[in-house]
């Protein structure tokens, strides 16, 4: 049984114009109960990495942007971070006359969030981050590049490769440990959507420079440590212990957490083959 309707929308931006894909719920919730979803991806992403969600929440207005540098949102130019994105979601959310969202955010789209509601509070009712939105522990005498190399290369190198065509882009993932073929089948119009000519091939839709750029802020930047020391938006952590052994496990500092405004950790401990998106 079908729940959504699904429609794209271009909206203004500095630069150019940002694409957001929108599902419309075919029953839709009373306006009195929840508002609608802000869902925002993670680092190397689009906005179809959430093509599950809409199934998940019959009667919620989704709405999820392919970020700055992603997806057909690619040509917009830098600079990028976290401040860039909020202020693109920020005219998003206004262009569809919204006053106020749920925001989730995956992975990098978590702290892109977290930096929405500090910046713009009045427009995030609660947040859900998933599997990042927390300053990671890194030693203070941590190399920022070697850092970098380690947690981006093989996205980095990803993104640099060229494909003769779509089923060879997603027999590439088939390779991954996280997706087994079966999804990979079924998440096939991801796949599909984060490719653009090249040349006689194809390749991955994100900018190199942008994903460098915000890895970089992440990695060597204070925003979000300051965005979460007055975090007083509702927020709930949501993180999967063994979602992918290649990036560093994430707990939740005392410092934020728990408090009147942040719920505990939530653990799923099902097969990440069943719940993984690619970030």
């Amino acid at each position: 049984m079908r729940t959504h309707t699904y429609r794209t929308v271009d909206v203004p931006v500095d630069g150019g114009y940002l694409r957001a894909g929108i599902w419309e719920p075919e029953a839709p919730a009373p306006l009195t109960q929840e508002p609608p979803v802000l869902a925002v991806h993670g680092i190397t992403a689009t906005h179809q990495g959430w093509l599950r969600l809409p199934a998940l929440l019959p009667g919620r207005r989704i709405i999820a942007p392919d970020l700055r540098g992603r997806g057909r949102s690619n040509t917009l130019p830098g600079p990028y971070g976290m401040v860039r994105h909020a202020a693109d979601l920020t005219a998003l959310v206004r262009h569809l006359g919204l006053t106020e969202v749920t925001a989730l955010g995956h992975s990098m789209g978590a702290f892109v969030v977290v930096v929405l509601q500090d910046r713009q509070p009045h427009l995030v009712r609660d947040m859900v981050l998933v599997d990042g939105g927390l300053p990671l522990e890194i030693p203070a005498d941590a190399d920022p590049d070697l850092l970098m190399r380690a947690v981006l290369g093989p996205a980095l190198q990803r993104l640099r490769m060229t494909f003769p065509d779509q089923e060879a882009y997603r027999d590439f993932w088939s390779g991954h440990p996280a997706f087994s073929p079966g999804l990979v089948a079924e998440l096939a119009p991801y796949f599909d959507y984060d490719l653009e000519p090249d040349g006689d091939g194809w390749r991955p839709t994100s900018a190199v420079e942008a994903v460098a750029a915000d890895q970089r802020e992440l990695v060597t930047g204070d925003l979000v440590h300051r965005a979460l020391a007055h975090l007083a938006t509702p927020t709930t952590f949501v993180h999967a212990p063994a979602a992918c052994s290649m990036t560093p496990r994430c707990t939740v500092p005392s410092t934020y957490g728990p408090g009147p405004n942040v719920c505990p950790a939530l653990l799923w401990n099902g097969p990440t083959t069943s719940t993984t998106t690619p970030s």
